[in-house]
């Protein structure tokens, strides 16, 4: 617990006021986190900001509890927090509503996917604080609906991933549009130092950085394995697992979407009730999803990336990665998913043969050396035929030592029993055997006339003229 909480403050001694520390009590709250200590008293200084911390360990109410605190009642959108996706938008603005439920602020969530109109009735009823994704912020803003002139607080939660290529020119854009003065706030578990410097572009030059990330990068409550499997076995694996592993609540996290949904078929035919989602779905099933998972209606959630950052579900007892990702920081925001808030958690990794420098650069990213996990009570099924074939081919292009009698016995038996190795060699000096006989013709790759390809060329008649015609 002292590793994610500072149990040497208490919320009082960060200087919040009593209608926002009402909110922090409800929720059950008496100590903050480290980030959460250490940001807080920065925010109300007026500093721009920097925090690192590891993936569930409050970030969302270190900068939102001094946005509360220092919002003005009678000033619409003054504060915006630009989020990579809906869900996460959603998650936030929840918690920001919570956290400030005693005091005059409140919170519009601006989103794809969701009806405008609703969004623009939030808005106009309060909406001091904005929280939305780039897209629809800007089609807001671009419509005139959503005005940048009286911001004072803007944040980029999950910085990284905001200011990544896919992301960068959107969030660019907004943050030149923005005409007045205010107070930039950038947070997330993972900021390398390309995202830093190209953060700070951003940022007043006295802006500070905070890092309470220590040894590992994930949290300690989180007892990380990784399983070795071959590719076409993952299936039968996951579903093993689950149904003798019984977990509460478990996320299984694939690299793509047609993985998602073929994953989530194949536990259905067999038996465990498993939902998915990724960006593919509508938003009102996505939101149904949510919705049941956080009620504990969902034991099993197949899910793309589009959920690592996001889902903030307390009772996640399992994260388990059926694809490795590619980028291993993803891996960070995945397994931060469970183990939330001091509770203890597991993250399982399926790892292929060949993803090994995959896991080796997920273990030095994160200062966690991973334990592989023995399951015994699995059995590996056959290698399916193409396998076996495409194997078979790799060896046979890989293998250097084929003596040349023993080449033309596969192609041609016929010759070794009058010639030998020695004779051989002289007649195929460069170690080729051919295999048949050499073609009539040369094989030219010049088209006929007559539309032929390799064919040889008719010569015509005696005494007559070839001619050549051109279509138009």
């Amino acid at each position: 617990m002292s590793e994610i909480f500072d149990l040497s403050t208490s919320f009082e001694q960060l200087g919040l006021r009593s209608s926002v520390l009402r909110g922090v009590q409800e929720m059950g709250f008496t100590h903050p986190t480290d980030i959460q200590a250490k940001l807080i008293p920065l925010i109300l200084s007026g500093k721009d900001m920097i925090g690192q911390a590891k993936t569930g360990t409050g970030k969302t109410a270190a900068f939102g509890l001094p946005i509360l605190h220092l919002a003005d009642k009678d000033i619409s959108m003054q504060a915006l927090i630009l989020v990579p996706t809906r869900e996460l938008a959603a998650q936030v603005s929840a918690e920001m509503e919570e956290l400030g439920r005693h005091t005059p602020i409140r919170t519009s969530c601006i989103i794809g996917g969701e009806s405008m109109h609703e969004q623009l009735r939030s808005m106009k009823a309060g909406g001091h604080i904005l929280v939305g994704t780039p897209g629809r912020v800007m089609d807001l803003h671009g419509r005139g609906d959503l005005s940048f002139d009286r911001l004072r607080f803007v944040v980029l939660d999950e910085v990284d991933r905001m200011l990544d290529i896919g992301f960068r020119d959107d969030i660019r854009k907004i943050l030149k549009a923005i005409p007045c003065a205010h107070q930039t706030i950038f947070v997330s578990a993972t900021i390398n130092e390309e995202i830093e410097r190209l953060a700070r572009s951003f940022l007043k030059a006295d802006a500070e950085k905070i890092v309470t990330v220590s040894g590992s990068l994930t949290v300690s409550l989180v007892d990380q394995k990784f399983i070795s499997v071959e590719p076409w076995d993952k299936r039968a694996l996951l579903l093993c697992l689950l149904k003798q592993e019984k977990p509460p609540t478990a996320l299984v996290f694939c690299r793509t979407k047609a993985t998602v949904s073929g994953v989530t078929r194949y536990l259905r035919d067999h038996g465990v009730e498993a939902r998915e989602i990724h960006g593919d779905l509508a938003q009102n099933k996505r939101n149904r999803v949510m919705s049941s998972l956080r009620k504990g209606d969902v034991n099993v959630l197949i899910a793309s990336d589009l959920a690592a950052r996001g889902l903030d579900v307390e009772h996640i007892t399992h994260v388990l990665n059926y694809d490795l990702p590619e980028d291993p920081e993803v891996y960070v925001h995945r397994v931060g998913r469970t183990a939330r808030a001091g509770r203890r958690g597991n993250a399982w990794a399926f790892v292929t043969p060949e993803e090994g420098q995959l896991l080796t650069a997920i273990e030095k990213l994160t200062g966690v050396m991973i334990e592989k996990m023995e399951y015994p009570g699995f059995k590996p099924g056959p290698v399916p035929d193409r396998v076996v074939v495409e194997r078979q081919r790799s060896q046979r292009r890989s293998d250097p030592a084929q003596s040349l009698a023993g080449r033309v016995a596969l192609v041609a038996p016929q010759v070794t029993a009058d010639v030998d190795d020695a004779e051989l060699r002289k007649m195929f000096p460069d170690g080729v055997i051919p295999s048949s006989a050499p073609r009539r013709t040369l094989g030219s790759r010049f088209a006929s006339r007559r539309g032929g390809r390799g064919k040889p060329r008719e010569t015509p008649p005696p005494g007559t003229e070839e001619t050549s015609t051109s279509s138009s």
